[in-house]
């Protein structure tokens, strides 16, 4: 997954998508993306122990002789080496951590998220947070009392399900196409009555270093 895919021309286009939808709803979506969800220094230590470990291994075995001095400089470069590789590569973060840790960390943030962000404090309870966070390739959707009491549950999880599928390839066309279908769902059931102000931003908070 490439972060470049969200660049300045996708926040645009997501943007718009926004403010077309609030156009018909009194819903308030906020769209946050981000690199990842987590650090992952557990995972970009554990990548530079097993470096360390194999240098170490050919060390012991190898039918060379080293000079003792070079099992602590090699053991201890490979493992900075390693953590570095696993820094820079979203795919050995997630080969060295489980899906449950990973889906975790996401909930972790969306919900932190939805309350820093101000998305939870709407005078109508009527902020959406839609919250992809791509290291993880994971969306989730958090929706304030006011929209959930207005939609019913089982057509709520199906746009869930829609989002959550765009989320796992996330692309800004795709992701943009899934929140135009959750529009038409606002639109129907909680429909732009004129009397609930814009409170929260239409431009898409991007967060990808």
């Amino acid at each position: 997954m490439s972060q470049t895919k969200f660049d300045q021309s996708s926040c645009e286009l997501l943007a718009d998508c926004v403010r077309q939808i609030e156009k018909t709803t009194d819903a308030e979506l906020v769209i946050v993306v981000k690199a990842r969800s987590d650090h992952y220094r557990q995972a970009d230590y554990l990548f530079g122990a097993i470096l360390a470990f194999a240098g170490l291994l050919f060390l012991v075995f190898s039918p060379f002789n080293f000079h003792p001095y070079w099992f602590v400089v090699d053991v201890i470069a490979l493992f900075v080496l390693g953590a570095f590789l696993s820094s820079k590569s979203n795919a050995i973060r997630r080969l060295l951590t489980s899906v449950s840790f990973r889906a975790k960390a996401v909930r972790t943030s969306a919900a932190a998220m939805f309350y820093d962000a101000g998305i939870a404090n709407t005078h109508a309870e009527m902020g959406i947070l839609i919250y992809l966070s791509l290291l993880e390739r994971r969306l989730e959707l958090i929706a304030d009392r006011g929209v959930l009491k207005g939609v019913p549950p089982l057509e709520w999880n199906h746009q869930l399900f829609e989002l959550q599928k765009a989320g796992s390839a996330p692309q800004p066309e795709s992701l943009k196409q899934a929140i135009q279908h959750l529009g038409s769902l606002l639109e129907q059931y909680v429909p732009a009555t004129g009397e609930n102000p814009n409170e929260l931003p239409d431009v898409p908070r991007f967060e990808l270093k």
